[in-house]
């Protein structure tokens, strides 16, 4: 069944999958802050609303997709926010917000009436554009049975991980926290064997039939990082979630010194390449610190 969907922010994961739910025969009511999005939203056959309140006038259902946790607060309670609006019912936050915002958002919006549904994402750009993400859910059951049919039309892996609000993005975080601190570790393992003098790429393809391999190995590594092609994430929002998940772990009374390892990694990457450069580009501080250069050869045969 095709329902009318509300929508807030059209960035790099946003729009692929308010594609999706138009292409699934949604009417998709949308905003963002950047005025150049509406044309691509029209151009799928989107409409445009003048803020997140005049969507949340019309949608009883309305799914955000936004680069952190204030803004998804500021979307949510700000002068214009959706909590204003009078149809709003059921809250889908796409976003990685992590435990305690999540938790604060849905206790606002409990008070309007309303219900808050964890529904981070994963699996990037393209698999937004696919329909092949994962999405871990939290919230009422009730709710995730009723919403299945809208997170289908995007994700190909649906997990229902709990009820309480929070629980997706603990979730979300936990795997954005394995996936960074495995790069790390990947980087800097083959810097080392690069200095000792073996083959990058023969390394690769070891790793990838062996015990030690892992996404960044298999994907990452020799599709974007030998390549020099970046994968269109900022290493600022890449240092957000580690951060989350950093926090939320230590909330839990956690030690997650393995965290705070990575987490000082990507600061340093921050303060010597920029926030805004491709996260992936952390390998320039390993290859810095081992004395080598090994990412954009695609072709290597030893260090270089």
């Amino acid at each position: 069944m095709t329902q009318t969907l509300g929508f807030v922010g059209l960035g790099q994961m946003g729009m692929p999958i308010a594609r999706r739910l138009l292409a699934a025969g949604h009417r998709v009511l949308a905003f963002d802050l950047r005025e150049e999005a509406r044309a691509l939203l029209e151009a799928a056959g989107g409409e445009w609303a003048a803020s997140p309140r005049a969507i949340a006038d019309r949608c009883a259902i309305v799914l955000v997709s936004l680069p952190t946790p204030q803004a998804v607060e500021a979307v949510t309670f700000g002068p214009e926010g959706l909590v204003h609006g009078w149809e709003l019912r059921v809250f889908v936050d796409l976003s990685t917000t992590g435990p305690a915002a999540a938790q604060k958002i849905a206790a606002g919006l409990a008070e309007r009436g309303a219900v808050a549904m964890d529904a981070p994402v994963s699996g990037g750009v393209a698999g937004a554009e696919q329909g092949t993400l994962a999405v871990m859910v939290s919230g009422p059951r009730e709710r995730f049975v009723e919403l299945r049919p809208v997170f289908e039309c995007f994700g190909a892996n649906l997990f229902y991980v709990g009820e309480r609000p929070g629980m997706g993005h603990l979730m979300k975080l936990i795997n954005n926290l394995l996936s960074t601190t495995a790069l790390a570790a990947t980087y800097e393992a083959l810097s080392v064997g690069v200095k000792a003098g073996l083959d990058p790429k023969t390394m690769l393809d070891v790793l990838a039939v062996s015990s030690g391999t892992n996404h960044a190995i298999e994907i990452k590594i020799p599709k974007y990082v030998m390549k020099n092609i970046p994968i269109g994430f900022s290493l600022d929002l890449s240092y957000k979630d580690v951060s989350l998940a950093v926090q939320a772990g230590e909330a839990l009374c956690g030690p997650m010194r393995m965290g705070r390892v990575t987490q000082q990694i990507w600061q340093e990457a921050m303060h010597t390449g920029g926030p805004k450069q491709d996260y992936l580009q952390v390998v320039k501080v390993f290859e810095d610190w081992a004395g080598v250069r090994w990412s954009g050869t695609p072709d290597a045969n030893g260090p270089v």
